[in-house]
């Protein structure tokens, strides 16, 4: 469907009003010659023929190759209409049905035959499940399609209506406010902002970030609810149905009792064939057709024909999804959670179809039919031909349409589940052993090790011990013979209690003294929330492994109301307690009775390999010496399918050494790490070995049993590195593998100085974590080389660096220097604190209670809320905290939550868990929790330090609160009313595979990128985004990136307006994928704001800037180093409209926020200075320049040396500043831009205060002469901390397209802007040598090599500076590489120049 979906629903000029918008919007203030516009249709542009005249035609065919393979094909609809769609061979008919779903014409139409007729005259009926290439050759041309009216039995009429109510909808509107404000700026055609309009938006800005109160700007981060279009009163099922047998007999499927917005009543007649209004009239039924004998196909064409307003509302409502952007009409699959809900709270109307739908509670099974088989339709997609290119694309797609499918169904389910409305399958079990089968899925819970044990204790039996039993074992007993069903660890119960369904569980009692105590521990431990989380990494791996003949079953986590749920797919015969299924491989008892078949473990090896696992051997209970490449508690069992499944998978990397503790059993390394260890410790023995053979061969003299001893000798010093013993050096760093079973209670067998080398290389792995990992990360953060924005995204940096959460306290340690970064980690060690504790209240709550339940813990939280009664207030909550802390150990004095949770029952005891709550005893508890599981100690000033809003959006997410978006009074004792908690959502994770070859691509794209390779980049990346499509649809993340990249590749081609355009397909994916108020989004907006302002649209850039600024605000609070370089393009943009003052105010406050952040003497303070220097030389007021260019050069001096290619520019700064003064002094400049300069500082003193204070000469103590800036030191872009392999990458391109000659020495881009804004790029972008400078000073700029400053704005990177003759500079910040622009560019600009100066 990739790249094809636009074309089929870009048919209609209708359709194109936002990209004509755009493109309308770009090209009213500046023209683009040579430049070829971006295609809707497909998403992606041309690269301009003529930039890459000496480039090869194969190369030009390729970058088009997206276009190659699509033929226009028209379709005939049922009602006479013609419309054309642009298909490929491959595409599939239920794609061409897609498209005629997304069409105006045709999206009311749902049963039909699709016809195809060739250009022989031959017709061909289209299976739904057939590629047009199967059928016949539409690359002939002369091809059409028709659309034939087919007949409605129960299940098609009945999604009609379905499909007909969901049209007449607004509700699924997703209308982008960058789509709302290019509408707008198109409609009022105005090219810049007026002086009031920039007024109006300074004073927004400010409101938004410059108090440190935003709660009241929360309203403005939802977009305004859609203005309602009326159609019809109600569309409801009547009361007649069923019809009566003898009406069924004629053709009646169903009753339609319709009232029209004229407010007139029909009772409408689905028959078989179409719709007609019959002569019912209330309680009288009458089946004939009435008066008027209205009689259409569709229920649509009925009710256009019986009413005249639904005709125009209806028309109204496909004029507004036509207006949007295609991507906003498309669904997105698993859309993230809002926090914020509207407010005012919109009245609660009534709607009989909204009702009728709430009645079905079916909970993610299907209606009609039988139920989806999730594990068959899996596998069997995973079994799919996958050797050429289009076979990987439908199976890919197969794969993440069904688990995308099983995701959603699974939420469904546990939602029902945790809402009791499903019975459980072994109901005499205490509930929190309850298991369920719903729609083919299995759901368990997850439950905390210290309830289980408490359960132990205090409950059936105190040697009660409950695990799975092995059927492979010969028992006598019917137990022994059942089979245990996977469900991440949790206990399993006796075939005899749930005979009804035949459950393949036992309870299995034996005494615990036999057992050590770590062992005592593995079946709560296995239930608790870490191990579910590493079991579903661990399918994820093994899944992404793809070896044949090996299954993982579909596995999804749902948090919700407390409660962890883990679903999964059925194992085949599980239930039906069929006798072939068979425990093959692994153990069900940690390692006292031990399975093994070599046909599993050949295929366990393979993967194994893959996941740096390694084969190793373990002893039994008996002391059996058994072979495994897979942790021990892992399980193989044969399904009566004959599918070879491995389960149980939470350890599929070893242990941390660093946590050993008995608590500390799933605390285990991430793949992330394992990898960075592997390539460390690979890349370190190549360039010993190479050493080591350059050592030998300097003596030529030496012996070559010489040479053969030195050799071995380097090899040895490597010995504890690696695992085998061999003979020459190339096959012992061919792979590092780890033992998972070290540093647990798994006996090892085999040769002891092998097990001490395992260990040995588990420890050095955890040691290079602790040592090298995240004391780079430390280090990356402090340099801005990774700059996370709130909570989610610096837990994302830490994963993708191999870092688990549990590290977070370390990081906040190493930080303590930088106050963004401590709030930032100290605020997410609050939050995730303070989710422990409330996931306990959640739990035990009645339903009656969550609000207030909710609303008093974030009273407690964030007002000051006393306690009730003193007495054990504070050691109840303290007693559950210690108790989450040390999950496993005894759990005396938890009767509370040791207890069945029985409805109506123990309600004081529940009610108590927050009610006895204070502001006191829950920070008490979050501290104590910190100090415990993070080992950090909050400040004692935590409590008043945390950012209110970031918290609470972090904490909303994490919990999955729906609150409403009005202000709070964070200084009130209660701030949070029960009213203001509006819902509670699950919080959902999957393992939905991706396309690992898409991900190929997109790294090839980044490194032809770097070298500058525009043609075979955009090939790349356009074919990625082609296949992202076909495999996931265009709401995804990924399809974002590859937009990003795609406008970088048309930036640098010159074709900006394209470039819009991708930016604005990125921008509306993150906002459906991500969320309205993601880093990401935020980015997005400032991207587009800088492209806009590239373009002369000033006045669109401010408002998307503004939003960038209150997205900003809400994720990392009004401090932050990104926020501060928004400054820095804020104050640019307002110097292009004349607002000096403004621009000098962002300045300032820029420079004010990085001192306070980052420090007095830090790079980007430097930064700051020199940007003010800049904009006192534009205005004549030299003096200033001297002085705040001299505290440039002093920071300089201090961190990168006197001897550093910057800090000589700066110093022929400060010369030219100098000499510039001198002149003014003799009378040879004219004073008036100085004069103006200091009018502006007359009005406003405290800009006057700011620059006498950093005229001051003086030293800083922040920052350190010895601190690595290596990221700005090698010119690198400092933004998120998830692409910086692609900012390495553009920063080489950059280089070498300098070496080749495609970028002049100084740049010279499209367009330059001001005098002032030129000089402000100089030092924020590259630090340029100005040579281009205000008035008739601009000969006088020394003309150095241009440094490599960068700024930390929304996905800065390098820019090259522009003359001062040109006119419209790009814009500044943008993604990676997005600035540099090839010389044939701008020798098509000089000619298109001279060819319309000729004119006149």
């Amino acid at each position: 469907m990739a790249g094809k979906v636009n074309r089929g629903r870009n048919r209609k000029g209708s359709q194109q009003v936002v990209v004509n918008s755009l493109e309308q919007a770009i090209s009213s203030d500046a023209s683009l010659p040579d430049s070829s516009a971006a295609s809707p249709e497909n998403g992606v542009t041309g690269v301009n023929s003529k930039e890459k005249e000496n480039d090869s035609g194969s190369e030009q065919n390729s970058a088009k190759q997206a276009d190659i393979h699509l033929y226009p094909v028209s379709v005939k609809t049922p009602g006479g209409e013609k419309l054309e769609l642009q298909l490929s061979p491959g595409d599939s008919v239920m794609d061409i049905r897609q498209f005629l779903l997304d069409a105006p014409e045709t999206c009311f139409i749902t049963c039909y035959d699709l016809v195809l007729y060739t250009k022989d005259g031959s017709s061909h009926i289209l299976e739904d499940y057939n590629d047009i290439s199967e059928v016949a050759d539409i690359t002939s041309g002369s091809c059409f399609l028709e659309m034939i009216s087919a007949l409605y039995d129960d299940r098609s009429i009945r999604a009609h209506v379905q499909r007909t109510r969901e049209l007449l909808s607004i509700s699924t509107f997703h209308s982008s406010l960058s789509t709302t404000l290019a509408l707008q700026h198109e409609n009022r055609k105005t090219p810049s902002l007026t002086t009031d309009a920039a007024k109006t938006e300074v004073q927004e800005l400010d409101s938004l970030v410059h108090k440190e109160n935003t709660s009241a700007s929360l309203s403005n981060l939802l977009p305004s609810p859609s203005k309602e279009i009326k159609s019809v009163e109600s569309i409801v099922f009547s009361s007649f149905n069923p019809p009566p047998s003898y009406r069924r007999l004629s053709g009646d499927l169903i009753y339609l009792d319709v009232a029209t917005v004229e407010g007139s009543k029909y009772c409408i007649t689905g028959t078989t064939s179409s719709f007609y209004a019959n002569s019912s009239t209330g309680n009288i039924f009458d089946p004939r057709p009435n008066k008027a004998s209205s009689e259409a196909t569709t229920l649509v064409g009925l009710l256009q024909k019986i009413s005249p307003k639904f005709k125009k509302a209806f028309r109204e409502i496909l004029e507004r999804k036509a207006a949007a952007h295609p991507f906003e009409n498309v669904p997105s699959l698993l859309p993230p959670n809002s926090w914020l809900g509207l407010y005012p709270i919109a009245d609660h109307k009534r709607d009989a179809s909204r009702a009728e739908n709430s009645l079905t509670l079916t909970f993610g099974s299907e209606l009609i039919g039988m139920q989806r088989d999730w594990n068959e339709e899996l596998q069997s997609c995973r079994e799919f031909p996958h050797a050429s290119h289009q076979e990987r694309i439908l199976r890919d797609r197969a794969l993440y349409k069904v688990t995308s499918d099983f995701v959603e169904a699974a939420t469904k389910g546990a939602i029902g589940v945790i809402s009791r409305c499903i019975p459980p399958i072994n109901p005499t079990d205490p509930e929190c052993f309850h298991m369920y089968v719903h729609n083919n899925i299995f759901f368990s819970f997850a439950v905390d090790a210290d309830l289980e044990l408490s359960f132990k204790k205090q409950g059936l039996d105190e040697s009660l011990k409950v695990v799975p039993v092995n059927l492979s074992q010969n028992h006598s007993d019917k137990s022994g013979d059942r089979l245990p069903h996977e469900a991440s660890g949790v206990p399993l119960v006796d075939e005899s209690a749930v005979s009804n369904v035949e459950s393949n569980y036992v309870v299995n009692h034996s005494p615990s003294v036999d057992i050590p105590e770590e062992s005592q521990l593995t079946d709560s431990e296995q239930a608790t929330y870490a191990s579910s989380n590493n079991d579903l990494r661990g399918t994820k791996a093994f899944q992404e492994a793809d070896i044949s003949g090996l299954y993982n079953l579909a596995m999804a986590i749902i948090d919700y109301r407390g409660h962890r749920v883990v679903a999964q797919s059925v194992l085949p015969g599980i239930l039906q307690g069929d006798k072939s299924d068979s425990l093959l491989y692994g153990s069900v008892d940690n390692g006292k009775k031990i399975c093994w078949s070599d046909d599993f473990h050949s295929k366990v090896l393979e993967a194994a390999k893959r996941l740096h696992l390694k084969e190793h051997c373990v002893l039994d209970g008996s002391g059996n010496v058994f072979k495994l490449a897979a942790p021990v508690e892992c399980k193989g069992i044969v399904g009566s399918d004959d599918r070879h499944y491995l389960l149980d998978l939470m350890r599929i990397t070893p242990r941390d050494a660093n946590y050993t503790g008995p608590n500390s059993r799933f605390c285990i390394l991430r793949p992330e790490l394992i990898s960075a260890f592997v390539q460390a410790e690979v890349a370190e023995k190549s360039k010993d070995q190479v050493q080591s053979e350059r050592a030998i061969s300097v003596d030529d003299s030496s012996s070559v049993e010489v040479k053969t001893e030195t050799k071995q000798a380097a090899s040895a010093s490597s010995g504890p590195q690696e695992y085998g013993q061999h003979d020459h050096s190339g096959d012992r760093t061919k792979e590092i593998l780890f033992n998972p079973n070290v540093f647990t209670d798994v006996k090892l067998a085999g040769d002891q100085g092998e097990i001490m080398e395992d260990e040995e290389n588990v420890r050095r792995a955890s040691l290079y974590l602790k040592d090298v990992v995240l004391a780079k990360f430390i280090q990356d953060l402090c340099s801005l080389e990774v700059s996370p924005m709130d909570g989610q995204t610096l837990t994302e940096a830490l994963h993708a660096h191999g870092i688990n959460i549990r590290y977070i306290g370390k990081v906040a340690e190493g930080t303590r220097a930088m106050p963004h970064l401590l709030d930032l980690c100290s605020n997410e060690i609050v939050v995730r604190s303070a989710k422990h504790i409330v996931r306990d209240i959640l739990r035990d709550t009645e339903d009656h209670d969550l609000g207030h339940a909710i609303s008093h813990f974030f009273n407690c939280f964030l007002g000051n809320v006393q306690a009730i009664s003193g007495k054990g207030s504070a050691n109840g909550s303290q007693s559950k905290t210690q108790k989450k802390v040390n999950s496993g150990r005894n759990a005396t004095g938890k009767a509370v939550k040791g207890q069945s949770k029985i409805r109506g029952g123990f309600l004081g005891k529940k009610q108590s868990l927050y009610l006895i709550m204070s502001s006191d005893s829950l920070w008490s508890d979050i501290q104590e929790f910190s100090l415990s599981k993070y080992q950090f100690e909050l400040p004692e000033d935590a409590r008043q330090r945390v950012k209110k809003i970031s918290v609470v959006r972090n904490f909303c997410q994490k919990v999955g609160i729906t609150v409403a978006a009005r202000k709070y009074d964070f200084e009130a004792p209660a701030p949070f009313q029960v009213p203001d908690i509006l819902n509670i959502q699950p919080i959902v994770k999957h393992s939905v595979p991706v396309c690992s070859e898409v991900k190929s691509m997109v790294e090839n794209g980044k490194v032809q990128l770097a070298e500058g390779m525009l043609n075979e980049a955009y090939a790349l990346f356009s074919e990625a985004f082609t296949m992202l499509q076909q495999v996931t649809g265009p709401m995804h993340g990924e399809v974002a990136n590859c937009c990003r990249y795609l406008a970088m590749v048309l930036y640098h081609a010159g074709d900006i307006a394209g470039a819009i355009i991708q930016q604005h397909k990125e921008l509306i994916i993150n906002e459906r994928c991500l969320g309205l108020d993601h880093p990401d989004t935020a980015h997005s907006y400032g991207n587009m704001a800088l492209f806009y302002h590239g373009l002369n649209q000033t006045e669109l850039a401010l408002q998307h800037m503004s939003r960038a600024l209150l997205l900003l605000s809400s994720s990392s609070g009004a401090d932050h180093p990104d926020v501060a370089a928004t400054y820095i393009n804020v104050a640019m943009m307002y110097q292009d409209i004349g607002k000096m003052d403004t621009a000098l105010r962002y300045l300032q406050e820029a420079l004010k926020m990085n001192e306070r952040l980052l420090g007095e003497e830090h790079i980007q303070t430097a930064v700051c200075y020199h940007a003010l220097a800049i904009a006192f030389n534009f205005m004549g007021a030299y003096k200033l320049s001297h002085q705040h260019e001299k505290k440039t050069y002093n920071i300089l001096v201090k961190q990168l040396g006197e001897e550093d290619s910057r800090t000589k520019e700066s110093l022929n700064w400060m010369k030219q500043f100098k000499m510039r003064e001198l002149q003014k002094q003799k009378g040879s400049q004219d004073t008036v831009s100085a004069q103006k300069a200091f009018d502006i500082l007359k009005a406003h003193p405290s800009l006057i205060q700011a620059f006498q204070a950093a005229a001051v000469a003086g030293t800083g103590t922040a920052g350190s002469a010895n601190t690595p800036f290596n990221g700005i030191s090698d010119g690198l872009p400092r933004g998120r901390g998830f692409d910086e392999r692609g900012a390495r990458a553009v920063t080489e391109m950059r280089k070498k397209a300098a070496a080749r000659g495609l970028i002049r020495p100084h740049g010279v881009p499209v367009q330059t802007l001001t005098p002032f804004t030129q000089q402000l790029f100089n030092i924020i972008n590259t630090g340029a040598t100005p040579n281009a400078t205000s008035g008739n000073d601009a000969n006088d700029a020394p003309n150095n090599e241009p440094s490599k400053h960068t700024s930390n704005g929304l996905r800065d990177t390098e820019r090259d500076q522009p003359k001062a003759d040109q006119q419209d500079l790009p814009p500044a910040g943008l993604g990676s590489g997005l600035a540099s622009l090839e010389a044939k560019k701008q020798k098509m600009k000089a000619k298109a120049s001279s060819s319309s100066s000729s004119l006149f």
